[in-house]
């Protein structure tokens, strides 16, 4: 099973539309289960630093299918995990499973705090509902 890119661009518009409703300026990505970038919006306004941001928040959630609120509280025990290449240990990404098994990546940047960033990214994963 994987994410479609009409999905990926569904979920994307949807993190996209929860931050701007909230007067958020953010960068959201989708990456698939090897962690390829499959869609990333960058919404207006959204820093430079958030699109690679984004990416890497993703490519963390899809690779520990957790989000990365909870991956950050592992740093305390294991701190070498922020040494792998490609990863970002800062909320703001959720991961998207099927049955159980992680299938893609939702990463959202920008905004003031990572728990905003991630409750954009978990807005994206809801509009997939079961249609993944």
């Amino acid at each position: 099973t994987h994410l479609t890119v009409d999905a990926a661009t569904d979920a994307a518009e949807a993190a996209l539309k929860a931050a701007r409703k909230e007067g958020q300026r953010v960068t959201v990505a989708v990456v698939d289960r090897n962690g390829n970038t499959i869609v990333t919006l960058r919404g207006d306004g959204a820093g430079p630093q958030s699109y690679e941001s984004a990416i890497k928040k993703a490519y963390t959630a899809v690779s520990w299918n957790a989000p990365t609120s909870q991956l950050v509280q592992r740093l305390a025990s294991a701190p070498t995990l922020k040494d792998i290449p490609g990863t970002l240990f800062l909320a703001g990404g959720a991961p998207v499973a099927h049955g159980g098994a992680p299938i893609a990546g939702i990463g959202v940047a920008g905004a003031p705090s990572g728990d905003l960033d991630e409750k954009f990214a978990r807005a994206g994963v809801a509009a997939l509902g079961d249609g993944r």
